[in-house]
């Protein structure tokens, strides 16, 4: 009787195991970047509609600003490491794709708006790299271009001038016909986000 429950119990697994094994096949085969991809089946619900304000003091959407292969990472101007780090790398992963005949944009929208203003993301981006998009907006726009890349920040308590951020800190990469296609994290280095954006881009 025990061996018998015991093969049951064994052919349970096998079951189980090869019907998971069969859906995430499925999910590989109706994904058309799945040969891209570094193990994850990308898509879902990250990404959409927003309306900010450039480092021009202009009113954008998504469609303004997402025209190219874009690298979008969300941070703020007063970040003393995190930050810089990303945008820097993220620059050098856009310098590598144009090297490979890939037009890329990076784009950095805060979450600090109260401190971040057009005038002072322009001066950032603009130290960064020359093709680089700065974004900010009111705190509502801020909180909904969030929320729609599932991001995560809080303002730290403490001095109300020189106070910090706590934020997420993933890239997404987002094409003008797909939306967003995959994220990268910040330990990813520039040349495998350039493999990989070249990937996605069948190049």
């Amino acid at each position: 009787m025990t061996k018998r429950f015991a093969g049951l119990a064994l052919a349970a697994v096998v079951c189980l195991i090869g019907g998971t094994v069969g859906y995430i096949q499925y999910l590989r085969a109706s994904d058309p970047y799945a040969n891209c991809r570094a193990g994850s089946v990308g898509g879902g619900d990250i990404g959409g509609p927003f309306s900010l304000v450039d480092q021009t003091g202009a009113s954008v959407t998504e469609k303004d600003v997402i025209t190219k292969p874009t690298l979008i990472y969300f941070g703020y101007t007063f970040c003393p490491d995190v930050c810089p780090l990303d945008n820097a790398r993220n620059a050098e992963a856009v310098d590598i794709l144009e090297e490979k005949g890939i037009t890329a944009v990076p784009v950095f929208i805060t979450i600090d708006p109260k401190r971040d203003t057009p005038e002072v993301m322009a001066d950032y981006v603009a130290n960064v790299h020359p093709s680089m998009i700065g974004l900010t907006g009111t705190p509502d726009q801020i909180r909904a271009a969030s929320l729609a890349y599932k991001t995560y920040f809080k303002v730290q308590e403490g001095d109300p001038e020189f106070y910090l951020v706590d934020h997420s800190t993933f890239t997404y990469f987002v094409t003008p016909g797909s939306g967003f296609v995959d994220f990268f994290k910040r330990d990813d280095p520039a040349e495998l986000v350039a493999d990989r954006v070249s990937c996605y881009l069948g190049q």
